[in-house]
């Protein structure tokens, strides 16, 4: 009996969505929960997953196609299995015995090359018109030796043994065109409008590292046997931040037409770049989480970034952000607001200077601090007694720990 397969019931704040990949096409078996179509909205990608064991009889709709919330996107037909589907498993299982007694036998095991390109999937003909690679050139692991998206991955990324250089002609100018994906549309869009219609500044200072350098490396071993988590730099920023928030309530506030919204919590973001473009996953009521809770939700925010598994609302709302160019290698940089939150931390490489001390040179680990922010609500002094508090706090870190 046919079904219908519908796109997610889209939060009010999506529109709409664009198909971005589909992982079976027709014909082909799936199972009950798997994931059969990623559908790309801006601000994060949602999966769409079958509703039992069976096939999907007819696609809607296609790769780049819009979707609305609960729009109907294909036809899926329970417990069916075509034909075809069926021949493809059992040359598979053949494949498989065949390769398993070649093995037995000591002789190297026959691998089925790839299918032509026009009998792929729309995403692995579009993955391989984009990277040039030849679909002959990949041994794919998908039903029926057809590639897959993640053959094309790997094999990008596989060392060519003794290449030879690539020919190109002299004088030969190469351009590729891809489309912005939604995401990366909608980031572009919020943060032109954040240097167009707020009065953005942002201050510097610099801190010296060598106090909490110190304390991770004596704690951090015993730390991650007590709590489960490394212990890294940003715990220290986070919690270090948040009592600066209270500190001056300003910085923690936002901007709503003419209205100031001063906010009673503290949720603060960590800008996390993913493959897909730069997303602000939020730590929620950092006042009051330990450090290893800090560290343990920082992490698992970076691993559903990297597996496209963040929510909308691991995103929504927050109202202070920080970002850590230095992770890149940054030396400096000016952030840029995250609105309608009215300002943001930036972080930077951890680079040894020489630095005066007591009428001495010593060399220290010193990382420049940026802070910027909408100069509408917030002054110059309270911006930089902000960013001096976070700079004491950090250099005495005991008085961070104790509340001082």
């Amino acid at each position: 009996m046919a079904t219908e397969i519908k796109a997610p019931v889209f939060p009010e704040s999506v529109a709409d969505g664009t198909i971005a990949t589909w992982h079976k096409q027709p014909g082909e078996a799936v199972s009950r929960d798997e994931v059969i179509c990623d559908i790309e909205t801006d601000k994060v990608v949602l999966e769409v997953v079958a509703p039992a064991d069976g096939t999907i009889s007819v696609i809607i709709k296609n790769e780049g196609d819009t979707v609305l919330s609960d729009e109907v996107i294909a036809q899926f037909e329970a417990g069916a299995v075509s034909g075809a589907a069926q021949t493809q498993a059992v040359q598979s299982e053949g494949q498989v015995e065949q390769a398993a007694a070649q093995t037995e036998a000591g002789a190297a095991p026959v691998v089925e090359r790839a299918q032509p390109v026009a009998d792929q999937a729309p995403a692995v003909r579009k993955a391989l018109t984009e990277t040039g690679i030849n679909a002959a050139d990949i041994a794919g692991t998908g039903r029926g030796g057809r590639i897959t998206k993640e053959d094309v991955a790997n094999h990008q990324t596989k060392p060519a043994a003794a290449a030879a250089p690539l020919s190109v002609a002299v004088g030969e100018r190469i351009e590729k065109r891809v489309p912005m994906t939604r995401l990366r549309k909608r980031v572009a869009e919020r943060l032109l409008a954040a240097t167009q219609e707020t009065a953005m500044l942002t201050t510097f200072n610099e801190v010296n590292m060598k106090p909490i350098m110190e304390m991770r490396a004596q704690y951090k071993d015993a730390f991650e046997k007590r709590h489960g988590a490394r212990l890294g730099f940003m715990s220290f920023f986070v919690k270090a931040a948040t009592e600066a928030l209270k500190r001056y309530p300003a910085v923690n506030a936002s901007i709503d037409g003419d209205d100031i919204v001063y906010h009673g919590y503290y949720d603060i973001g960590v800008a996390v770049s993913s493959d897909r473009g730069l997303v602000v996953p939020v730590l929620r009521d950092t006042d009051r989480m330990n450090y290893a809770e800090v560290e343990n939700g920082i992490r698992d925010y970076a691993y559903k970034a990297r597996d496209g598994k963040l929510g909308i609302e691991d995103m929504t709302g927050g109202t202070f952000t920080i970002t850590n160019g230095g992770t890149f290698g940054s030396l400096l940089s000016t952030p840029i607001l995250n609105t309608p939150q009215t300002a943001i931390l930036g972080m930077h490489k951890i680079q040894e200077r020489p630095m005066a001390v007591n009428g001495q040179v010593e060399i220290l680990p010193m990382m420049y601090l940026a802070l910027s922010y909408d100069h509408r609500l917030i002054d110059g002094k309270e911006a930089v007694g902000f960013l001096v508090t976070i700079k004491e706090l950090l250099e005495e870190p005991a008085k961070l720990i104790l509340d001082l």
